[in-house]
């Protein structure tokens, strides 16, 4: 009956996590297949771990074996990753203390609500994130940055220039910018018009 408690526990966090915290917001169903399947079997194998003589140490090691893989089928976005380790978490809290206590409870429901704070479409909802590539080599950064505030549509807080080909007149850029109305300093606009026309 204990370990029954444990499983309902473990499921009600793993379908919240994932049909009501992650679905509704990213929409990629081929992760809550890969989210459900590594909960439950981490549920799976934490629980046989705790009632062997093996117990607790070797269970945090494969928490640690599982945290370094490289998951290779397709590149996933850091916000993916933070829900795949949850999904870990929320599974071997369940499984290795071998009882739904109030401090397991309590951190499940912990590792959900940081996920469905930190992850909320409202927290910094007008900053984006691009990787742009321009077909002008610059060379100058302030020119850089106000060519990209306009071409964005926003203030560019932070930029890093990924590739300059001055051959092709080219420059790749991973840019961070904040999504409104971007002001362009008079004295360089014209040197914009200039090096897009070029």
């Amino acid at each position: 009956m204990n370990q029954l408690m444990i499983i309902a526990a473990d499921l009600v966090a793993i379908a919240v996590l994932t049909f009501c915290v992650y679905f509704p917001r990213h929409h990629r169903r081929d992760l809550v297949v890969a989210f459900l399947g590594v909960n439950v079997g981490v549920l799976a194998v934490s629980m046989v771990l705790s009632s062997s003589t093996v117990g607790l140490g070797l269970g945090l090691g494969l928490f640690g074996v599982l945290s370094i893989i490289r998951l290779r089928s397709d590149e996933i976005a850091q916000h993916e990753i933070a829900y795949y380790f949850s999904a870990l978490a929320i599974g071997l809290l369940a499984g290795l203390p071998g009882s739904v206590s109030v401090l397991t409870a309590g951190l499940m429901l912990l590792i959900t609500a940081a996920l469905y704070v930190g992850d909320h479409p409202r927290l910094f909802r007008r900053y984006r994130q691009q990787t742009v590539r321009l077909d002008v080599a610059h060379t100058d950064e302030d020119a850089l940055r106000s060519q990209l505030e306009v071409l964005l549509n926003g203030r560019v807080v932070n930029l890093s220039i990924k590739q300059l080909d001055l051959v092709n007149d080219t420059t790749l850029v991973e840019v961070r910018y904040v999504a409104g109305q971007a002001q362009v300093p008079q004295e360089l606009a014209p040197k914009i018009g200039q090096e897009t026309r070029a």
